[in-house]
């Protein structure tokens, strides 16, 4: 169905807590039994940047899938207080109970995440038998070490290689005190984690992030899109872990697992070209099945 014969968006809220939740429906033609449910990552609200997530669900109805925006209790325009990634299965519960019935005929719905809300995602669909199926971009696996480790990596290896820094060097234009600073400082918390960490498994710790992404990915069976930004620290950051630990790497593997990679793309998207892709990506995909 072209844009210019979309269905006329929907202002939503409903309770959550004794709060209340703010969404956009983006409705699509003829009787869809699967719909999309837009997760937002924070501290963001449901347009996105660069008015990502309205472009998306927008880009949906016009393929035939209905998708749902929210804001979690205290962003936006939702009541409450601001909550972390961590905390919001509430939020989704009541999120999906009203896209439900938002749209008569819907049984099932797909939970699309970037950074945080793909984690967020990722803790909450095992709980929800109605969720289906999890789009997951640049999922957010961020700890101190992962992040020195995937700077060091990722970052100053690879602009070692870049014609423009050398130039910078030749024009005297760049800053080696604060380079050497902010490397040292990298290697000295990579090196702190690395000293720390047989006292620290002596001791049992509670379910880390890493080990909550995993029991989540594990606990759901259904289909998984895994999108990739190439030009993006947090979703290196996220292949490094993957690429240490062999229950990741048996997850991505799996038949129920597809994976796409955008190799210029940075975290959000931010270019149309991008923004286009995922969309059809996402459309493509939540049809296919």
């Amino acid at each position: 169905m072209p844009p210019d014969v979309l269905l006329d968006e929907q202002a939503l809220t409903f309770p959550c807590e004794g709060e209340w939740l703010t969404a956009i429906l983006s409705p699509a033609a003829g009787a869809p039994r699967r719909g999309v449910l837009i997760v937002v990552g924070g501290p963001q609200y449901r347009a996105g940047s660069h008015r990502q997530f309205a472009l998306l669900a927008r880009a949906l109805a016009a393929q035939g899938i209905p998708a749902m925006r929210f804001d979690y209790r205290g962003m936006g325009d939702s009541s409450g207080s601001a909550r972390d990634f961590a905390d919001v299965d509430v939020d989704l519960r009541a999120a999906v109970d009203r896209f439900m019935a938002a749209v008569p005929g819907l049984q099932e719905v797909v939970l699309w995440g970037l950074c945080d809300a793909a984690s967020a995602a990722l803790f909450y669909a095992r709980t929800d038998r109605r969720v289906a199926g999890l789009v997951l971009l640049n999922p957010w696996a961020r700890t101190a070490d992962g992040l020195a480790r995937a700077t060091l990596k990722h970052y100053y290896v690879e602009r070692l290689l870049q014609p423009a820094l050398w130039k910078k060097i030749a024009s005297g234009r760049f800053e080696f005190g604060k380079a050497v600073r902010s490397f040292t400082g990298l290697l000295r918390a990579s090196k702190q984690t690395e000293q720390q960490a047989p006292a620290a498994a002596a001791v049992p710790a509670a379910p880390g992030l890493h080990e909550r992404m995993l029991a989540g990915w594990q606990g759901f069976d259904g289909p998984v899109l895994l999108i990739i930004s190439g030009a993006d620290l947090t979703a290196q950051e996220f292949l490094d872990m993957v690429k240490a630990s062999r229950p990741w790497q048996k997850l991505l593997a799996a038949p129920r697992v597809q994976r796409q990679t955008l190799a210029a793309a940075d975290h959000t998207f931010s270019r149309r070209e991008w923004r286009d892709q995922v969309a059809g990506w996402t459309a493509a995909w939540v049809r296919s099945w």
